[in-house]
């Protein structure tokens, strides 16, 4: 084997090193909202870097749908907890009652 085949061997070797890690980090539901934000960021990453093959990029794509679903689902929770707080209302009742 010539030297270029041995570099261009390794070069697909690290590529589909690379494929696995990206891939297969994290397939499972997030512990996070933080840690969601960070594995799409990673995603984002690969994506743009061009590297991403066609089947990778589905996989990554279907991944990155599957988190924006789940933040989209905290931001929800996190927002109806805060209604429930009813914090505009506490606000209103203090600016109301006059200075003792």
């Amino acid at each position: 084997m010539s030297a270029s085949e041995q570099d261009r061997e390794r070069g697909a070797e690290r590529r589909r090193d690379e494929q696995v890690d990206v891939v297969e980090s994290t397939r499972a539901e997030p512990d996070s909202y933080e840690g969601a934000v960070e594995r799409l960021e990673l995603i984002i990453d690969r994506l743009d870097s061009g590297q991403a093959g066609l089947r990778e990029t589905l996989e990554l794509c279907r991944e990155g749908k599957g988190l924006v679903e789940y933040c989209a689902a905290e931001l929800d929770a996190v927002g109806e907890g805060l209604r429930e707080l009813r914090l505009d209302e506490l606000a209103a009742r203090l600016e109301e009652e006059p200075d003792t």
